[in-house]
């Protein structure tokens, strides 16, 4: 298997949406990855409190959740969301930066699943939690 954070890195890169969220891989493992995304006013969703926008938390626990299910060691060349439930715990605190683990705890043949939360500075109280489903193709493997 090819370095896990050169295959990460080319996933992530190949979102757009994860450039202009600043998204960051901060550490990677074997079906386990941590993203981070600065704190940046152009997310904020409530400029009464400078809340980030929950849609940039739920595109962070995303993304990597399928950071995760790329550096599993089953090794899918391609993955797609099926299916992403989140429930957002409290609001993030503003100015700090939001991390999201997760991990792919389950592969089948055709779909991986995946557990993640969101943290910021306060790693006892999460962000926000999500359970997802993900396509993988492993190429006739």
């Amino acid at each position: 298997m090819a370095d896990r954070k050169t295959i990460a890195q080319s996933f992530i890169g190949a979102l757009p949406h994860s450039h202009a969220l600043g998204m960051q891989i901060e550490d990677i493992g074997d079906g386990w990855a941590v993203l981070s995304m600065a704190y940046d006013p152009k997310l904020i969703g409530d400029p009464q409190t400078g809340v980030i926008h929950g849609g940039a938390v739920s595109a962070l626990m995303d993304t990597a959740s399928g950071a995760a299910v790329m550096v599993h060691p089953t090794a899918p060349l391609t993955t797609a969301t099926l299916d992403l439930r989140i429930d957002y715990m409290r609001p993030a605190t503003p100015g700090q930066t939001l991390r999201a683990r997760a991990e792919c705890h389950h592969v089948t043949r055709s779909v991986a699943f995946v557990r993640a939360v969101a943290m910021d500075d306060d790693d006892s109280r999460p962000v926000a939690t999500a359970t997802s489903a993900f396509t993988i193709d492993r190429g006739g493997r």
